[in-house]
């Protein structure tokens, strides 16, 4: 019988020991974390993921703008205005099924640099829009372009990084696209809504600019039997004085021991479905915590919860906590292990969703009905709640769980779920799974967007943080069962042991 994914001692299971004796593989490692251009390598490629935070939040200065346009080609009713915040969720889980096929058709690199063509036109259409289909079309292509980076870049990341630094690597994608966002909150506060969509044109050139002169990722190359090309890019990554020759035969002798791609008959074989179903489970489970509704209507929700401060300033605050959190966490994760930073996450994010919950339900509420876009001109505890005027520093207790569940999130189920994705996933299903895993998670987040508004209209805003309270429960146990602690491994022996089914590293 097959025993769950959980920790096991014993010296049986031990066949990748914590300190096995020193190699040449483990000297290319150590000269890896001299090399600066693994890291330069990085930056570019998390560019994209710049880009991708960005567009995400572009919505937030510029709808305000167009609602209040005298422009009629331009001018937003609120019903059109949650489509052009909500269809770049669309665009990203077709980005998302694209990349299953691009990612192992034109390699992670050109990938990621393809994703530059939608991404520049779709900010060319916003900034010269005169007509709801060119903003629509535009956020779309926007979203489009963030989806293909978002299955594309953390694979790349993965597949140049040295195990010692994977974790913190991994998380520059997350961390970039808070950087991203923070970027145009700033930016929303000096340029007209046309010039924001120029300024987003910058990073965009930037990433082509330099990926261009960046190498491909060395086990992509040979999957496709360029062995002599595959060796030039790691010795690339890894500096001139670093010893490659023990870890290029590990990746060769791994992808030689499989077939190119994954055929139907092998996608039923454990080594194969597990870690994808647990990648996809991880994807599910992240959107299902609440944080895109909760970003997406982050100053509504403060609106409707008699808040102390004004809800700007509390969008504001949050958005910095985010990114501090993020950082934490790119610093931590090789330190701490990932499985330790998503217990700490869940137990945060649910701590945080329930407090929020019971505050809407038993404290006080804003005395204005919140007239925020998509909201349907009602206020979001529900038709038939009471309003109060904030009088003391109770009003608080929203900014702070707010806060508290942003930390909890970027911590740990944020920036680790993308890592972990392209970590775990099979080389040969790499690519397709990680597109499939970017469609369900953008769908998901699509879906609980739109209906956000159904369930808090029809029912109050206390019942969907009960839910994700609910969910961060579920994500504890998951991580207990099925999450493997990939911390020091590499990618493969984080292969090799769903391939065999020993438990060695996973305590």
């Amino acid at each position: 019988m097959q025993e769950p994914l959980l920790g096991a001692e014993g010296l049986d299971y031990d066949t990748f020991p914590e300190k096995p004796p020193p190699s040449p593989g483990e000297r290319a490692r150590v000269g890896a974390l001299q090399n600066k251009r693994v890291f330069l390598a990085t930056f570019a490629a998390v560019l994209g993921n710049f880009s991708f935070g960005y567009a995400l939040v572009y919505t937030s200065p510029v709808i305000p703008a167009l609602e209040h346009s005298l422009d009629p080609d331009l001018h937003l009713t609120k019903s059109q205005a949650s489509w052009f915040g909500s269809v770049f969720t669309l665009g990203a889980a077709a980005g998302g099924l694209s990349a299953m096929v691009l990612n192992d058709l034109l390699g992670r690199k050109l990938s990621i640099m393809f994703s530059a063509v939608p991404s520049a036109a779709g900010y060319a259409l916003m900034a010269g829009a005169h007509g709801l289909w060119m903003l629509l079309l535009g956020r779309m292509l926007t979203g489009f372009a963030g989806g293909l980076t978002a299955a594309c870049i953390p694979v790349y990341v993965s597949e140049i990084a040295p195990p010692g630094v994977r974790g913190a690597l991994g998380a520059t994608p997350q961390l970039m696209a808070v950087f991203g966002s923070l970027s145009l909150y700033a930016l929303g506060l000096l340029l007209p809504w046309r010039w924001l969509a120029v300024a987003g044109e910058a990073p965009v050139l930037t990433m082509i600019l330099l990926l261009s002169v960046m190498p491909n990722s060395p086990r992509f190359l040979l999957s496709r039997g360029k062995d002599e090309e595959a060796l030039q890019a790691l010795a690339w990554l890894r500096g001139a004085d670093a010893d490659v020759q023990w870890e290029f035969e590990q990746i060769q002798d791994n992808i030689r021991r499989q077939s190119s791609r994954v055929s139907w008959a092998e996608a039923r074989d454990p080594h194969v479905y597990r870690p994808v179903a647990i990648a996809l489970l991880m994807r599910l489970l992240q959107q299902l915590t609440g944080i895109t509704p909760i970003l997406v209507y982050l100053q509504p929700i403060f609106d409707s919860t008699a808040v102390l401060l004004p809800p700007q300033d509390d969008a504001a605050i949050v958005g910095a906590v985010r990114l501090l959190s993020v950082l934490i966490a790119a610093l931590t994760m090789d330190l701490a292990g990932r499985k330790v930073l998503l217990f700490v996450s869940a137990t945060v994010m649910f701590a945080a969703n329930l407090t929020l919950g019971l505050y809407v339900h038993f404290g006080p509420r804003s005395p204005t009905p919140n007239s925020t876009m998509g909201l349907e001109n009602a206020p979001l505890g529900g038709p038939e709640q009471p309003l109060a005027t904030p009088v003391n520093y109770l009003t608080l207790v929203p900014l702070l769980a707010t806060m508290l569940f942003i930390m909890g999130y970027a911590m740990g189920w944020g920036p680790i779920t993308w890592l972990l994705m392209s970590e775990i996933l099979p080389l040969r299903a790499r690519g397709v799974a990680s597109g499939l895993c970017v469609l369900v998670s953008w769908l998901t987040a699509f879906v609980l967007t739109k209906s956000f508004l159904l369930v808090v209209n029809a029912f109050g805003l206390q019942v969907p943080f009960f839910f994700f309270a609910a969910i961060c429960l579920v994500n504890l146990v998951f991580t207990g069962c099925c999450v493997p602690e990939t911390k020091g491994r590499s990618l493969e022996q984080i292969e090799s042991f769903f391939r065999t089914g020993r438990r060695s590293f996973l305590r």
